[in-house]
């Protein structure tokens, strides 16, 4: 019944019967493509945005959901043409977890609201996640101005994705972008955590730790208009950014982060261990009997979190795969495949 079910899902894309046309193109308009954008008082950009991406994606339908912003951006939203829905959790993390909820989709297109990112790049993101059944193409920034990328900022995002790409794999050179193009499965599939900026973190980290196939390709990336504001804090965010990675460490990677903590420790032990040693072998006595107990319990503590590791890395490793088996149960991004077999149905496939 799973089988004839997702066959079933495949077919549904609502070509015609016998169609034959397999080109890119039609490829692209037989998609129900979905963009995506989160706003936090964006009126003075929201308004081009969204006409920028329906012209761009003439078929997608623009969602605009509105995060307790208290300037126009709901109105100018609308009359912009996007469908306009609130969410009254503050933060980019938990306005992301609504949309994905709440939408259905073959292709999702997420961007700021803040016409930093080229529009024009999204039919590209598309068409290269569609035509190769990808999951992500994240957009690589390339500043187009001296004023697009502040200092700090660059600094941060090279500082955080370097560790990133050390720990999960080398495959994503701009992890902190917010411009991105997702199939329905990568959607469906991400658990979406996260409550602020570090939501790009976690669909990155997603991506990386099951290893699906994605994709990266550059686009312009501008300043803000000079109306507009940016709502990202160097230090507090990227501090909350590097926290989320240290804990997606802990779950994904708990066997080296526990090892690490083991390794640690372990070693403030044998430092503080070696004086009494010495002083033990030449006298045969033990003066500092809190410093014997603290260095005692300190390798005790060692050992206690490698064990911790050994047992979470099995329960990690079991998480992973229900979640892949959970990713490979939703249909995949490649309208092409779909098309071909509403031309040549499967032979168990009942009538």
């Amino acid at each position: 019944m799973t089988a004839h079910f997702h066959l079933d899902e495949l077919l549904d894309d609502g070509a015609p019967e016998h169609s034959t046309d397999r080109s890119p193109n039609a490829a692209l308009a037989a998609a129900r493509i979905a963009v995506l954008i989160p706003c936090y008082n964006e009126a003075a950009t929201i308004a081009s945005v969204v006409a920028d991406f329906r012209r761009t994606l003439p078929t997608a339908v623009v969602y605009v959901y509105d995060n307790n912003s208290s300037d126009d951006t709901w109105n100018i939203a609308t009359q912009a043409g996007a469908i306009v829905r609130a969410e009254p959790l503050q933060g980019k993390g938990n306005v992301v977890r609504r949309m994905f909820a709440d939408i259905e989709a073959d292709v999702y297109v997420l961007v700021d609201g803040d016409g930093t990112y080229d529009a024009e790049a999204a039919h590209r993101m598309v068409r290269l996640l569609l035509d190769n059944s990808l999951d992500m193409v994240n957009a690589a920034r390339v500043p187009v101005t001296e004023l697009a990328y502040r200092p700090g900022h660059k600094f941060g995002n090279r500082l955080l994705t370097g560790t990133v790409a050390a720990i999960f794999g080398n495959r994503i050179r701009d992890m902190l972008s917010g411009y991105r193009a997702l199939s329905r499965r990568f959607v469906k599939s991400f658990p979406a955590l996260a409550s602020g900026f570090e939501t790009e973190t976690e669909l990155t980290v997603h991506a990386l730790e099951l290893r699906l196939p994605i994709a990266e390709i550059e686009t312009p990336y501008r300043d803000r208009p000079q109306n507009s504001h940016s709502k990202l804090r160097t230090f507090e965010d990227g501090l909350r950014i590097l926290r989320t990675i240290i804990l997606l460490v802990k779950e994904e990677r708990p066997l080296q982060f526990f090892s690490l903590t083991a390794a640690a420790l372990a070693t403030i032990s044998i430092v503080l261990a070696w004086p009494l040693l010495s002083n033990y072998i030449e006298t045969g006595l033990v003066p500092r009997l809190p410093t014997a107990v603290l260095v005692t319990g300190l390798m005790v503590l060692a050992f206690m979190s490698f064990v911790a590791g050994l047992v979470l890395d099995t329960v990690t490793l079991g998480r992973r795969e229900i979640k892949r088996l959970h990713y490979l149960g939703l249909r995949g991004p490649s309208v092409n495949e779909r098309r071909l077999l509403s031309t040549h149905p499967p032979a168990d496939r009942r009538s």
